[in-house]
């Protein structure tokens, strides 16, 4: 029987011969799912020989990766800001990026009130709620409503408060941007992560993406921001004063999403945050009262 460390080895290969990019640790990950395992316990247990009826199904969900599957959806799950979220492929796959607008925002929030208290916040197009729940988790005095046209994307985000214990704080409403929010406005802090690929550049993403992830959460029209548009279309009028906006962009059009912004909301001081490679990743609003 292969030990534990030979299959890695030869999983490893496997994925790397076929285009993976990080096959290491998705053969790392795989595998823990496959057992049951921690990815640390891997580790531990390196010596230990493994049986057929273990390799089996490790070797269906390598040979999906293989195909070009993330690994996320293989496994049923990936981490942003320190908590594991339930991903579908209903959903896009948090990514670190993401946590540029979190950071943003809580730094926001701390200044009105350290656990949040009061503060009511919206996140539009919630996905798997990632940033709502988030939210809610870090300021135990806040409450949230995550919104999203998806049925299927709000039951993921609805497994995700269960599991992070902040059913209590966050409602979910379904209905297409800002349009579901206006009967729980008026809203302290709105945050979204809108679609912000062009409609020719889906084609151009990486396999993983453009053929497994739901092209609803990612295409914005022919210039990257339809989203937008609806986003702040009406946005003005869920806000309290003083209040803050914050939405994740694709840094070569934040220029052009701040100035949305600036115009949705005139006098407003409107900023640009940049993500850990020093791009700019999230234009911030700020009301002046």
């Amino acid at each position: 029987m292969p030990t534990l460390l030979e299959v890695l080895r030869l999983s490893t290969s496997f994925l790397a011969q076929r285009g993976s990019e990080s096959a290491r640790l998705d053969a790392e990950l795989v595998t823990a799912h496959s057992l049951g395992l921690r990815r640390l316990d891997l580790y531990l247990q390196f010596d230990r020989p493994l049986r057929e009826e273990e390799l089996e199904p490790m070797r269906a969900l390598l040979r999906r990766r293989a195909a070009g599957e993330p690994v996320a959806y293989l496994v049923g799950e990936r981490e942003f800001y320190g908590r594991p979220f339930l991903v579908t492929p209903a959903v896009l796959i948090p990514r670190p990026d993401t946590e540029t607008l979190v950071e943003a925002a809580l730094a926001w929030a701390r200044v009105r009130a350290a656990d949040g208290g009061g503060l009511r916040i919206a996140d539009v197009g919630t996905g798997s709620g990632c940033i709502g729940i988030t939210m809610a988790a870090e300021l135990p005095g806040a409450s949230v409503v995550v919104s999203d046209v998806s049925p299927e994307a709000l039951e993921v985000a609805r497994h995700n408060i269960d599991r992070t214990r902040v059913g209590e704080r966050v409602e979910t409403v379904q209905g297409d941007w800002t349009t579901p929010l206006a009967r729980h406005a008026p809203f302290d802090m709105l945050l979204s992560n809108p679609p912000y690929v062009t409609t020719a550049e889906v084609a151009e993403l990486a396999t993983d993406v453009r053929n497994y992830e739901p092209h609803q959460a990612l295409d914005a029209g022919d210039d990257g921001l339809h989203a937008y548009r609806a986003l702040l279309s009406h946005m003005a009028t869920l806000l309290r004063s003083p209040a803050y906006v914050a939405v994740e962009v694709d840094p070569r059009r934040a220029d052009q999403v701040a100035q949305l912004l600036g115009a949705a909301l005139p006098g407003w001081d409107v900023r640009s945050r940049a993500d850990l490679t020093g791009r700019p990743r999230v234009i911030e609003a700020l009301s002046s009262t």
